[in-house]
């Protein structure tokens, strides 16, 4: 953990956020405070293709001050199908996208991956921590079976014409209004992240700790830090609390992502993640992707002015 902040973060006047894919889609959910939802007329007067949720998540982020914007995307889906549906039925391109950002390397977040790097006009950087790239990880079930997790791998990425950055502490980017947040110390005493979570690594078996977790924090002028995770792997708050440490700033304004809280092992420290959310007050709160529906529910409850349900399509605008 480093000692000291990091240089003072540039502050936007504006942040964008569109779900391109999520776990959820509903045509029905109405525009609210800082939230509008897709229409279903296209720009050409007609009803649009209908959207594709599955378990996956990708991101397009969008920031502005007075003279600059600037649009990075994170994740790309579990099937290599979705984002790119999805772009075409939201008439939203790629040309714009500077930069890629993987959170992390699970397969619900690299699905179409060559999809879309092949598809942009030119090369652009793709962000990743090194330990995306670990093989054959899995989880170790109770009675000893082993469920694959497929991970991204150097040699379908790499091919695709495309600058690896990899990082193994915070980076900036988007001229540096943009601060990707990993290694994240994991210094709550709920946050354990998966228990069952191992790679191999010839015939021995090593727990994964996911440390190649990453999330994007950005400063909004007047309001605070808006924080967009994927998973969550290093723990919602343990995330939040490292964000402010290396930016220098307390105020929360949104906490947006992944938050990795559905199963039977996680259900239990939604208590506990919701009286530390408390503590930070956000003004927004989008659980997305793995958060689960009992999380989903216990946030509304607790959240119910912050709260906004994410669905494929919609915009998060501050």
């Amino acid at each position: 953990m480093p000692e000291k902040t990091l240089p003072p973060l540039k502050t936007v006047t504006h942040f964008t956020m569109t779900t391109l894919v999520d776990n959820y889609t509903d045509v029905l959910l109405e525009d609210g405070r800082f939230v509008k939802r897709c229409s279903r007329i296209g720009k050409d007067g007609k009803r649009r293709a209908p959207l594709l949720a599955e378990h996956g998540l990708s991101l397009l982020l969008e920031i502005e001050d007075d003279l600059e914007k600037h649009v990075v995307m994170m994740d790309f889906g579990l099937s290599n199908i979705a984002v790119m549906h999805n772009l075409s039925a939201l008439e939203t391109g790629l040309d714009n996208v500077e930069t890629f950002i993987i959170s992390h390397g699970h397969h619900d977040h690299i699905g179409s991956l060559k999809e879309v790097l092949t598809a942009i006009p030119s090369p652009r950087e793709v962000i990743v921590h090194p330990d995306a790239f670990i093989e054959e990880r899995i989880l170790l079930m109770d009675d000893g079976t082993q469920i694959p997790i497929p991970s991204l791998k150097r040699d379908t990425l790499e091919p695709l014409g495309c600058p690896v950055v990899e990082i193994r502490s915070p980076h900036r980017l988007a001229n540096g209004y943009m601060l990707t947040i990993t290694n994240i110390p994991r210094v709550t005493d709920f946050e354990k992240g998966i228990p069952n979570a191992y790679y191999k690594k010839g015939n021995e078996l090593y727990k994964d700790d996911i440390l190649d977790d990453q999330g994007i924090v950005v400063h909004v002028n007047g309001k605070g830090l808006v924080i967009v995770t994927g998973c969550g792997h290093s723990g919602i708050i343990n995330t939040v609390l490292y964000a402010q440490q290396i930016t220098g700033v307390k105020k929360i304004f949104a906490v947006i992502g992944g938050f990795h809280l559905g199963g039977s092992f996680f259900e239990p420290i939604i208590k506990p993640t919701i009286e530390e959310m408390k503590k930070f007050a956000p003004a927004v709160l989008v659980p997305t992707h793995c958060t689960g529906w009992k999380a989903m529910v216990a946030f509304e409850n607790a959240f119910p002015d912050a709260f906004i349900l994410n669905s494929v399509g919609t915009k998060i605008v501050i």
